[in-house]
Formats: structure tokens, sequence, C-alpha cells
């Protein structure tokens, strides 16, 4: 029983980031390029262990300030 909360709970913690991998196939980009907003603070994004994570409401905004205007 808590075996099963447990995956559902990660389950649903997954759901509200993106890896840094999904995010440069979704943008058609290099994961390098990822790394550099990242680092350049433009893309706010979390470490869990050596994978970086981003909340979708972060890329959200990130895409929203990317706009050309």
């Amino acid at each position: 029983m808590i075996t099963t909360y447990k995956m559902v709970m990660d389950d649903q913690k997954n759901q509200d980031f993106f890896r840094a991998e999904d995010l440069a196939e979704k943008l058609s980009v290099n994961i390098m390029t990822i790394y550099r907003y990242i680092k350049a603070g433009r893309l706010k994004a979390y470490k869990f262990g050596k994978e970086f994570r981003i909340e979708k409401k972060d890329f959200q905004e990130f895409l929203e300030n990317a706009k050309v205007k």
C-alpha cells in the first residue's frame, strides 16, 4: 500500500516538471543550449541528483519572456 502511494506521488511530481532533455527536444535545440539558459538564469531549474528539472510554470514563464514583441 505504501509503495503504491509513493509510486503515485512520484508520478504526480514528475508531471509537474520537465527534464532538460525533454525541453531540448521540445524546442529543437541542443541540450547544451538548455544548460546555457539555466546557467545564465534565463530558465529556472532544480537539480535532482545529476539531472536538472524545470517546473512547467517556469518553462511557461521562459516562453512568455522569449516572445518577440
